[in-house]
């Protein structure tokens, strides 16, 4: 597989994390390079991982994967995103009531939902005897940098709409949940 190959699959693997680092940086209000690299560590970290975890796999659990892998996407995601509406519209006027978004509960179901199709992608890769070094680097790699523009970008939205962006947040991460279950369902993909 060319390398050019690989780098549009990473850029199509790293829009649901773009999506919802996005979300995330509209949550912060008051954002630090830290949190940023936090979340965009995570995400990255997750879409190498998952590649290796599932080329590792390969065909031994294909058919388990694909059987489930869109529901776990879609429950997490609509929970996710469910909550960001939740507390954007109901729990603005306390604050503190708030979950933080760089909790690592938070992180880790978040990182988990938006890499799941890269699980998938590994096991590809492993059906298609591809070596898999050169994708996890690059497809962590691209989904870092994302997410990391993508936090800043909510960051700053965030900043001029406040918690309107915050709900709208949610029901992308809600969308993102339907389309890969919708997509799954009756697509086959």
């Amino acid at each position: 597989m060319h390398l050019l190959e690989i780098f549009i699959i990473a850029l199509g693997l790293a829009m649901d994390a773009f999506a919802v680092s996005v979300s995330s940086g509209v949550v912060i209000h008051k954002l630090h390079v830290r949190h940023a690299m936090r979340i965009a560590a995570f995400f990255g970290g997750f879409q190498a991982i998952m590649p290796l975890i599932g080329w590792s796999v390969g065909r031994l659990a294909i058919d388990y994967i694909q059987a489930y892998d869109h529901w776990v996407a879609f429950v997490l995601l609509v929970a996710i995103g469910g909550k960001m509406i939740y507390e954007a519209k109901w729990c603005a006027e306390h604050e503190q009531d708030k979950s933080d978004p760089l909790d690592l509960k938070v992180l880790l179901m978040l990182a988990i939902a938006t890499s799941i199709d890269a699980l998938a992608v590994g096991v590809t890769f492993s059906c298609l005897q591809t070596d898999i070094l050169a994708p996890v680097i690059i497809i962590g790699l691209v989904t870092f940098l994302i997410s990391l523009a993508g936090v800043y970008i909510g960051d700053y939205f965030g900043n001029v709409f406040g918690d309107s962006l915050e709900i709208f947040g949610g029901v992308i991460l809600i969308g993102i949940g339907l389309k890969i279950l919708i997509q799954a369902l009756f697509f086959g993909g």
